[in-house]
């Protein structure tokens, strides 16, 4: 059979004298036919440029590129390690003293990680004796208590954390009353309405590590909940997230809490009902009532 049909002999006349397809250099664009090149030349790394979010990842035949296997599976490591490794509660209180305040440490009812991510309701309650602790030291209460859980991401709360607090407590009026700052490990976002009810604070915000995604393991969240106690729902709360240098920064991130916090004192809630205007309104704090008035967009 194959010494009739030369087209499917190993070395028959025919097959010796096809035609054979061009070669064509390799850097050559406008590569066709047979000989095309496997790997599809970029034409999106301007875009890609633009945003840290997984587009325009090119494709080699069918799959992707060799280098982008690579970063998913580097982008999904530093993901699960995010949300496993453990905060490191004494560098953590090193690095808020620093700012000259004082530290209180508690703990949710969740006894280690893997309850954690199972039984979100026990990281939303205190641990009976850390609800005992501060209760004693609450004594006339607080206007604000800010609130330092790992979260999802113990990873963002460790880099982010301390200079976000910097700026919080920079930005917040002389006259407001601070607590103490709460280190709280295993924390849920409810655990805050706890921690500021047992200190009988105005407000509470909590600032937590965030979900990590593929493009941002270390993203910090701030929630600020208006007298906070157990059950309040999310409703009730606003957020303030993405918090990183590739993201919110520091200084705006301590703008839009400290504007939130002085419209939730003049409307005496948080939540749905209290939108965030901070980028185009300035709340007067020294006016006699609470007045609104426009403020220059920072655009030049």
């Amino acid at each position: 059979m194959a010494a009739e049909d030369g087209d499917h002999g190993r070395a028959g006349p025919v097959a010796a004298s096809r035609p054979q397809p061009p070669v064509v250099d390799a850097g050559d664009r406008e590569v066709a036919g047979p000989n095309r090149a496997i790997e599809q030349i970029d034409c999106w790394g301007a875009l890609r440029a633009l945003t840290p979010a997984r587009l325009a990842l090119g494709r080699v035949g069918a799959g992707l590129p060799t280098g982008e296997v690579l970063r998913f599976g580097w982008d999904h490591a530093q993901a699960r390690d995010a949300v496993q490794i453990g905060l490191d509660v004494r560098q953590l209180e090193g690095d808020i003293t620093m700012l000259g305040v004082t530290t209180l440490r508690v703990a949710s009812r969740v006894p280690d990680r893997s309850t954690y991510l199972m039984r979100p309701d026990l990281g939303r309650r205190l641990n009976p004796e850390d609800a005992r602790a501060l209760e004693e030291a609450a004594g006339n209460g607080c206007d604000l208590a800010l609130v330092v859980g790992d979260g999802l991401s113990s990873l963002a709360v460790q880099r982010h954390a301390p200079a976000v607090l910097r700026e919080i407590l920079g930005a917040a009026p002389p006259d407001w009353r601070l607590a103490p700052i709460v280190i709280a490990t295993q924390a849920r976002v409810a655990l805050g309405d706890e921690i500021g009810e047992r200190l009988r604070a105005g407000m509470v915000a909590i600032l937590i590590g965030e979900r990590p995604g593929l493009s941002s393991p270390d993203s910090l969240g701030i929630y600020l909940t208006w007298t906070p106690r157990v059950g309040r729902s999310d409703a009730e709360r606003n957020c303030i997230s993405n918090i990183r240098p590739e993201g919110l920064t520091y200084p705006r991130a301590a703008h839009k809490l400290i504007w939130l916090c002085r419209e939730a004192r003049r409307m005496k809630l948080t939540g749905v009902g209290l939108k965030d205007r901070s980028d185009s309104l300035e709340v007067d704090p020294s006016a006699s009532r609470a007045s609104v008035r426009l403020a220059e967009r920072d655009n030049r």
